[in-house]
């Protein structure tokens, strides 16, 4: 049977292309039905798959609608990448919390960002789940939305939909520490859990090698000599020489943290206040949010020109390259085939983390076979890390409650948890803020603000 698969939020231009190109690369006969609610962005990425597959002569077979319900009778895999409001939306996430001192690199994740776009992705992420599974429910379903761990914790306690949550973080960090460690990627073996974004190597391997003394040996290295201040890049997964916080952690806690400075520092605020950062401020000119929005903007210009003009396809369009898509079709496949893959995924806590809450969306190793995804069981956490994780799956607990029951109060205390504000009073100002910029996305009641 051929694959008939759902891309949800197609107008995510990058990794409607990327999936395309992993899947001409596959060169197996499918369906792709493109979905997105923004009519241009549609238009553009359909444009653009559709010369891709000319070009390569692949057998696939493009359609597009604004309207899942069309789209998601018959699936065999649905893949989401919603951004409910896009970038303009995201940009108030950041600037909003500035006003109030609160800096942060990508305000996608944690901080009042986090829970900002928690409210805005969780009720659509809810209402998708329950089309998959009144109109495909055999279908294998996959979120990249961020915030993953509220977005997958509230569709499995609002619908019991079974999603899997996929990022790359944790295989970039692994490239990373194969830098660091001077070994070939193919040669690493480890073990990494945690909540998304801050998910811990505990157990690192190069060959038959524990690689944890040599890793520490980095550590306790850079702990005695504070940076200088260096040029800090745009780029999360530079050389092993940046990310001084992140090599901190792994010299006083003993394991290595996903996915490096740009995404941990955000789950420690109190050690960032003003967003200083070595001598220069998160998401200005370290991990510039700036340089990220206007990235996406050309990025998006670009591939939209390549989408509409006449001109061939470049070459680039075809080759392998890395990012968010890169494992999806590899787990479908691994699924089909009974392939026995082993992945870093977000899937509930069902013991597989005996140190975790039960139920709390733990991303770790999971093996892909003709059962589907499931977690494979980790070892204990050290007691210092499961304390640098609780007050975070108490808060995702608390910011899904906010969104599901659009609770102005539950909001405040999601923000309090969180850590960044620096007074309840604050955090009630910001929360208003907050509100007042989204609430073309949220469909909050009156009476719930």
């Amino acid at each position: 049977m051929d694959e008939r698969i759902v891309l949800i939020g197609a107008g995510s231009a990058v990794f409607t292309a990327g999936l395309i190109a992993d899947l001409i690369r596959l060169g197996e006969p499918a369906e792709v039905a493109l979905v997105d609610p923004n009519p241009d962005a549609l238009n553009v990425a359909l444009r653009l798959a559709q010369k891709m597959v000319a070009a390569a002569n692949a057998p696939l077979r493009l359609r597009a609608t604004p309207d899942r319900c069309d789209a998601l009778p018959g699936a065999t895999a649905v893949i989401c990448t919603v951004g409910v409001g896009g970038r303009r939306a995201w940009e108030q996430d950041v600037f909003i919390p500035r006003r109030y001192g609160i800096y942060a690199p990508v305000g996608d994740t944690v901080g009042p960002g986090g829970s900002s776009r928690a409210l805005r992705m969780i009720p659509a992420m809810v209402a998708i789940a329950r089309d998959v599974l009144d109109l495909a429910p055999d279908a294998l379903f996959f979120n990249y939305g961020n915030p993953m761990a509220p977005i997958c914790r509230a569709i499995r306690k609002a619908t019991g939909a079974p999603v899997v949550g996929l990022c790359h973080g944790v295989m970039e960090t692994a490239r990373y520490l194969a830098r660091a460690l001077d070994a070939p990627i193919g040669d690493l073996r480890y073990m990494a859990t945690g909540i998304n974004h801050l998910t811990w190597f505990t157990h690192v391997h190069v060959g038959e090698q524990d690689a944890m003394p040599r890793l520490r040996a980095i550590a306790a290295v850079r702990a005695a000599h504070p940076p200088e201040p260096l040029p800090v890049g745009d780029s999360p997964y530079t050389s092993p020489e940046d990310n001084p916080f992140t090599w901190r952690l792994m010299h006083w806690f003993g394991a290595f943290p996903a996915v490096l400075d740009r995404h941990v520092t955000e789950f420690f605020p109190q050690f960032f206040h003003d967003g200083a950062y070595w001598h220069k401020r998160l998401g200005v000119d370290a991990f510039s949010f700036e340089g990220t929005i206007a990235d996406g903007d050309r990025t998006f210009a670009e591939m939209r020109a390549v989408a509409l003009n006449d001109e061939p396809l470049p070459e680039s369009y075809l080759a392998r390259f890395g990012g968010e898509h890169e494992q999806v079709m590899d787990i479908i496949r691994a699924v089909r085939t009974n392939a026995g893959l082993v992945v870093s995924a977000n899937l509930p806590n069902q013991g597989q983390a005996p140190s975790l809450p039960r139920d709390a969306i733990v991303e770790g190793p999971a093996l892909v076979d003709g059962y589907g995804v499931r977690a494979l069981q980790q070892p204990a956490l050290p007691a210092a890390i499961v304390g640098a994780l609780a007050t975070r799956y108490q808060w995702v607990e608390t910011i899904v409650e906010a969104a599901l029951e659009q609770s102005r109060e539950k909001f405040v205390q999601a923000l309090v948890l969180d850590g960044a504000v620096s007074s309840i009073d604050q955090a009630v100002a910001l929360a208003d803020d907050l509100l007042a910029a989204q609430s073309p996305y949220l469909g909050w009641d009156k009476q719930s603000r």
